[in-house]
């Protein structure tokens, strides 16, 4: 298959995608942090490539619930999130057979559609707590993999006592946390390739 992964500086769901055998390219504004078949640039650009199959990780920060309270507050953000909803819009339209988008808990599902799955990296082999909204469009949900022990409210190594996010506070930490983890990467490529 040809195999677009768009919103993706990591190169983590276009490397596991390759390893399968298929033609698989990322693309974001950004450069990738691995070697491979990356586009650096606007999304826009390839769209109409003629691809397969669409893997979109759109950037969350005008989207995720845990943000929204700020719309009120910050002069022009609630701009912002009404951009990120059409641009939310233009990759599930998009001319592409089988897509699949991924966003965390965000407003999407209240002002497009609800999300078809909502998986945890722990159902996938990864000792983290990350709960991610899958949006599916001719496309199965995904099937757990190697779940580790325990239920929703088991402590994660990324949590803290808490259950927040580990991170310190750093101008990287939004992008190693938007990173998919390896386990959830995996299983979009093993299961969807075999269609």
């Amino acid at each position: 298959m040809r195999v677009l992964v768009a919103c993706e500086y990591s190169g983590t769901v276009r490397d596991a995608f390759a390893a399968m055998g298929h033609d698989a390219m990322s693309c974001d504004l950004l450069p990738t942090d691995s070697q491979g078949n990356h586009y650096q640039g606007d999304v826009r650009d390839v769209l109409n490539d003629g691809w397969d199959l669409m893997i979109a990780h759109p950037p969350c920060t005008y989207l995720a619930v845990s943000g929204l309270h700020w719309n009120k507050r910050v002069p022009g953000r609630e701009q912002k999130t009404e951009q990120a909803l059409e641009f939310v819009r233009l990759l599930l339209d998009a001319p592409i057979e089988r897509i699949a988008l991924e966003n965390p808990v965000s407003c999407i599902s209240t002002r497009i559609r609800k999300p078809d799955q909502i998986v945890q990296p722990w159902w996938f082999g990864d000792d983290a707590s990350k709960k991610t909204c899958l949006w599916l469009k001719n496309l199965p949900p995904l099937v757990e993999t190697d779940r580790l022990a325990g239920d929703s409210s088991t402590r994660r190594a990324n949590q803290t006592a808490s259950g927040q996010n580990k991170l310190p506070p750093s101008a990287d930490r939004w992008k190693i946390r938007s990173k998919t983890y390896p386990g959830i990467a995996r299983a979009m490529a093993q299961q969807w390739s075999e269609l």
